[in-house]
């Protein structure tokens, strides 16, 4: 046996309370990690439970009874746990069905069932009541009949492929797989190009018995299920279609609604790969090419098919009401500079999964701050917890809320923490980089519970297991989680690309794949047999946001990492570079692809094939304002990161306008002018893709421009990011002379 002096014992001791946090100092470093440990202790996996048997117990969608009841339920317990909260209500346009229809006009004429099934284990999925069916809100109404056309994912790229076979959509009906870009963009697309209507299906191959033993044997969608959703244009706007830039509220200035831009041009309607089969089986012309073919027992043809499909879609286009809870705690020393935290409430359904499960950890993660102020917890910083509605249809209850109250939080905002749906697996998280080794600290604080080692080692590990040995080579040794950039696709997204404001989106998954999403089956039955049984991943988040919450509000100095943001951004430059050197000294960059296509379908006598797509030259963009921006940049990073330490022994008075430096310098990367064509998403380097709807597209006025051949458009906005580094770095060069003087 070995023998332990006590000088060991108060090693340990002192070393447990000398551990450091990013902006603390040492001595309030010591209580934040006590307090945390507090925090841990006081998690109640029973709570969420609870919480979630009530709120998915009735469909909650927005404007509907359960809807409502949810927020006042929510509203009562943030009262309870000593939070000033109210609810704040928008009168938004949310369009509901009254007419849906789909048959193909054959010899036999069938007609799609358009419905998903009760099951007997699945308690809620019978209930009816004010349950919406299957569709995708902001379609346009239509009555229409034509041939039909399968466009694979519905993007750009499909549709080159069938105009190098000679096939058209125009004034056809098309019918696409989901996947390979955010729904809205495949009836975009469909009427770019002349289509009249458009079906999205959920492919087995993607999302049914390719992947698994489906509903409710197994987790994955049965045949007969639909993905409900939103196809309003949000790469353009999201929120409110008739009140843009303003929020929706009783007595706001509206649009008619053929003035609005963002609603669908096309009717569209989800259905089942049940519903898909014939409409599939009807198609005539080319096979599909071996990248669009999916998981149905037939050979998938391109199209157009013989016998035509009629399409009937009618809505109501109603003015509903959507309810946010909007709960604060004040903080002690500034109450005038806000954590934010949100998650959405309303649901396509009864929503278990996607968004209650993260509501309900988010839920708890304030229950217990408010719980430890009770026993003398103090909080420099003012606390917002946010449950925002109408997310699903258009980030609308987030997005009219940040509208209404732009003013204020631009000049009071720090930081936002958003979650959604969350289930067993890894951490994820992405946002704003300058604050990427903040949450690095967090998740290495944060145990896991399936493994018992911190979250972020989690990811290490299976980082390590599933890289190249390259990959392995550049990370060994060195665990750490890179913050994914922010495109679009949850309530994130008014705070960091419409206001600026720093922004993260986290969560837990990759153990709980399924097919629920969007319809009746993502339901509290099927989320505690197959998402996260035991909610042990749902108090692993409340511990992941709470830290960063916690932190946030009692930092002495805002943890921001400029030169983890020069990094970034340097990589998002040379990214493109990079592609517009590929574009352009690949001999025939694209002539090359099209014509060797062109041979290979050429071999094939069954092949209708047409001329390969001429395409301008790239020419020489001039990245010189650019680069000598981020070479400013990196200069002042180090800088400031050399004399950060010094920040701890500044008065408080400068300390605080320190604080207002470091906090305000994302606003610096906005421009009012918004990107080309889309005025309301102002940040320069995180935005959705115009073609991709939730992906990202980095630095996207120089990215997409440069994409789409748009070279006048692509130097200008070189140029104007350039302008709005340079704003960032002269931020920065006003913190570090805080630091010196």
């Amino acid at each position: 046996m070995y023998k332990i002096s006590l000088g060991f014992f108060l090693f340990l001791s002192t070393a447990a309370f000398s551990q450091k946090i990013s902006g603390f100092s040492d001595a309030d470093a010591a209580k934040q990690i006590q307090w945390e440990k507090t925090f841990d202790s006081l998690l109640s996996t029973s709570n969420q439970d609870e919480w979630m048997k009530f709120m998915t117990s009735k469909p909650h969608h927005v404007s509907s009874p359960q809807g409502k009841a949810n927020a006042d339920f929510m509203a009562s317990l943030f009262k309870q746990w000593g939070y000033d909260t109210r609810i704040d209500v928008y009168n938004v346009l949310f369009p509901t069905p009254k007419t849906r229809l789909v048959e193909l006009l054959s010899a036999k004429p069938v007609r799609l069932k358009l419905e998903e099934l009760a099951l007997r284990e699945d308690r809620t999925s019978g209930l009816r009541t004010d349950q919406l069916p299957t569709y995708n809100a902001y379609s346009a109404d239509g009555d229409i009949t034509a041939e039909l056309v399968f466009v694979n994912r519905g993007i750009p790229a499909d549709y080159e492929e069938l105009a190098r076979r000679g096939i058209s959509v125009k004034g056809k009906i098309v019918i696409a797989k989901y996947g390979g870009s955010w729904r809205g963009i495949k009836p975009k697309v469909a009427a770019e190009r002349g289509a009249i209507g458009c079906l999205i299906y959920s492919d087995p191959a993607d999302d049914g018995y390719v992947e698994g033993d489906v509903y409710p044997k197994g987790p994955y969608r049965p045949s007969f299920s639909a993905q409900r959703g939103s196809v309003m244009d949000m790469p353009i706007a999201p929120g409110d279609p008739l009140t843009p830039f303003v929020g929706a509220t009783e007595n706001a200035k509206r649009l008619d609604r053929n003035e609005a831009i963002t609603i669908m041009k096309i009717p569209v309607l989800p259905i089942s790969y049940e519903d898909a089969l014939p409409l599939l089986q009807s198609l005539q012309g080319p096979v599909a090419p071996a990248g669009w073919r999916g998981g149905l027992p037939i050979t998938y043809h391109m199209g157009p098919s013989v016998e035509k499909v009629h399409m009937k879609l009618a809505f109501n286009w109603d003015i509903k009401p959507l309810y946010n809870v909007i709960a604060t705690m004040k903080g002690t020393e500034f109450p005038d500079e806000w954590i934010l935290r949100g998650n959405h409430h309303d649901a396509w359904v009864f929503g278990a999964a996607d968004p209650v499960s993260g509501m309900v950890s988010e839920m708890e993660e304030a229950r217990v701050i408010g719980e430890m102020v009770k026993q003398g917890y103090k909080l420099k910083r003012s606390l917002v917890y946010c449950a925002w509605d109408g997310e699903e249809p258009a980030l609308l209850g987030s997005t009219e809320w940040v509208e209404d109250h732009q003013e204020e939080l631009k000049k009071k905002a720090v930081a936002y923490v958003n979650s959604d749906g969350n289930s067993r697996g890894f951490l994820s998280g992405g946002g704003t980089h300058g604050l990427e080794p903040f949450f690095n600290e967090v998740a290495g604080e944060v145990k896991d519970p399936q493994t018992g080692v911190s979250v972020k080692q989690r990811v290490y590990a299976r980082q390590m297991s599933q890289g190249n040995s390259a990959a392995r080579a550049r990370i060994a040794g060195k665990p750490y989680i890179r913050l994914s950039a922010l495109g679009a696709g949850s309530d994130y997204s008014p705070f960091l690309q419409y206001l600026g404001i720093s922004s993260f989106n986290i969560g837990f998954g990759g153990e709980g794949s399924g097919g629920e999403y969007h319809s009746i089956y993502d339901s509290y039955d099927n989320f505690i047999r197959f998402k996260d049984p035991g909610f042990a991943y749902g108090s692993a988040l409340a511990s992941t946001a709470g830290r960063m919450m916690m932190r946030l509000a009692n930092a002495d100095v805002i943890p921001m990492n400029f030169t983890s943001f020069y990094t970034t951004v340097n990589e998002y430059v040379t990214e493109i570079k990079a592609m517009a050197d590929q574009m352009r000294t690949d001999a025939e960059w694209d002539q090359k692809v099209a014509k060797e296509k062109l041979y290979e379908l050429a071999a094939d006598p069954r092949q209708k094939v047409g001329p390969p797509m001429q395409k301008s030259e790239v020419p020489y963009f001039d990245f010189s304002k650019l680069e000598n921006s981020l070479v400013e940049l990196k200069k002042k990073s180090e800088e400031f990161n050399t004399l950060s330490p010094l920040a701890m022994k500044l008065s408080a008075d400068k300390k605080k306008k320190l604080n207002e430096i470091l906090y305000m310098a994302e606003r610096s990367l906005v421009r009012e002018e918004g990107l080309p064509r889309r005025k309301w998403w102002k940040h320069q380097i995180y935005a959705p893709g115009f073609y991709t709807g939730y992906g990202v597209k980095t630095i996207p006025g120089v990215r997409e421009s440069i994409e789409e051949r748009q070279w006048k458009e692509a130097q200008e906005n070189i140029n104007m990011v350039a302008e709005s580094i340079s704003k960032y770095t002269a931020e920065i060069n006003k913190a570090v002379l805080i630091l010196t003087n």
